[in-house]
């Protein structure tokens, strides 16, 4: 069955990745707009949090690569609109099954079933980019056109939006760092376009007020410096003006995003990985004419995006959470194995204050090791992204244990010159503040 046009300009729309940053914002727009919205994502509890007034199709797009895979869930729709994409290949994502697999199925879906398909890639995308994402984006833009449907690509430049991701993330832990301000490629171009533009582009070529066949940069007039999109940005979020500025040598950045790819296995989703450090060296770019050509309006400036939307308080400690969280992490890890490693190095020696305290030396021995064994464990499972939060909260439950225990089997402890107990209380908050800091987006 083909698309369905309804009365009083309703349509029923299907939005791809409607709880990312895009997705969400083009979704709420076009329910705002008195349309029919269902949305597909991978997470059932996440897109029922972000969304709960739409409908969804729980399904991996990475898992959707054949035409009759997607006919069921395309089936009665007037519009597909394809939000979903990922920054780099990891645990949890495969680009080429997102980006071009599972695209080039639905574009032929799409185009035998008579619904237009608005497809959001990226300024810049091409067959030899530097990047995976841009080269995968490329793919699945070429498999639309193939198809000969009634379609509509967009590529936003970079996307400025309420919350941040990729390579927004990035610019907003770099102008969240104190006094000096670190930058690379501080020349490199880089042009914007803000989600409320983004979305309102989106719902005309759901309508086909944009024509079909079309492919349209979406970005503002002029480019910047991407040194001025950070102090723009520092500004907006409200940070003192840098003191000095750092120079990050090409090397050193290509070094961390390397470290950050490591991570990238444990299923980190670091916005200091290669893709957006690549960008950040390539930029964002492209020519606005086509759709000034279409629509005879300019998309909104860098400057105009931030004035229309003021900082909170909660994006400023976002910012300078989303610095910290990896140094908060990394003191959790360091702390726990030390502890766990130090428990084995020294048996003997921590079994005897149990023993002090009139513990049989055996089961005094045996406490000892055993709780070593979950120190290290836990110090394993805060390094795993899947795990990490709920191994801050358990290190938050066996510290409190600690402090319980070494209260009523030797609470001399307490008096303990070096404070080994008191100790223990902001080992308590760091997993609990860390665990707060590691909710998804």
């Amino acid at each position: 069955m083909g698309a369905t046009h309804r009365p009083g300009g309703t349509s029923r729309i299907l939005v791809l990745g409607a709880y990312g940053l895009i997705g969400s914002g083009v979704a709420r727009h076009l329910l705002d707009s008195g349309h029919s919205v269902t949305g597909l994502g991978r997470s059932k509890a996440f897109a029922q949090r972000v969304l709960p007034k739409i409908d969804w199709i729980i399904r991996d797009m990475a898992d959707l690569r054949s035409p009759s895979d997607w006919r069921p869930i395309v089936d009665g729709c007037d519009a597909v609109i394809n939000c979903a994409g990922a920054l780099q290949d990891g645990p949890r994502d495969q680009l080429q099954a997102i980006h071009a697999d599972a695209v080039s199925a639905l574009a032929k879906t799409c185009a035998t079933s008579g619904v237009r398909l608005v497809q959001i890639s990226a300024a810049g995308v091409s067959p030899d980019a530097s990047t995976a994402f841009f080269r995968t984006k490329a793919a699945g833009d070429a498999a639309i056109r193939a198809t000969g449907g009634d379609f509509t690509i967009l590529r936003p430049g970079l996307v400025i939006a309420p919350t941040a991701y990729g390579g927004t993330a990035l610019l907003r832990m770099l102008a969240a760092f104190p006094l000096a301000q670190p930058i690379a490629w501080p020349d490199t171009p880089v042009r914007t376009v803000s989600l409320v533009d983004l979305s309102q582009a989106v719902a005309m070529a759901a309508r086909g007020d944009l024509g079909s066949g079309e492919t349209i940069d979406l970005v503002e007039d002029q480019p910047h410096h991407l040194e001025t999109i950070v102090s723009g940005m520092r500004h907006w979020l409200g940070f003192p003006k840098a003191r000095m500025k750092i120079a990050v040598p090409p090397a050193l950045a290509s070094l961390i995003s390397r470290g950050a790819d490591a991570v990238g296995r444990l299923g980190w989703r670091s916005p200091l990985r290669t893709t957006a450090i690549r960008v950040m060296q390539d930029g964002v770019d492209g020519d606005p004419a086509r759709w000034e050509a279409l629509t005879d309006r300019s998309l909104a400036s860098f400057q105009e995006t931030l004035a229309a939307m003021p900082a909170r308080t909660e994006d400023r400690i976002g910012a300078r959470m989303a610095l910290a969280m990896p140094f908060a992490v990394a003191a959790l890890f360091f702390f726990w194995a030390a502890s766990g490693i130090v428990g084995f190095w020294r048996a003997e020696a921590a079994s005897g204050v149990l023993t002090a305290g009139g513990w049989p030396p055996g089961l005094a021995k045996a406490s000892v090791l055993f709780w070593s064994t979950i120190d290290v464990a836990l110090a394993a499972l805060v390094l795993v992204r899947r795990h990490a939060a709920r191994a801050c909260l358990a290190m938050a439950a066996v510290s409190l244990f600690y402090l319980v225990a070494a209260t009523l089997f030797t609470p001399w402890l307490w008096t303990d010159p070096l404070g080994s107990l008191v100790k223990i209380v902001p080992t308590i908050m760091l997993a609990l503040v860390t665990c707060a800091m590691l909710q998804e987006r």
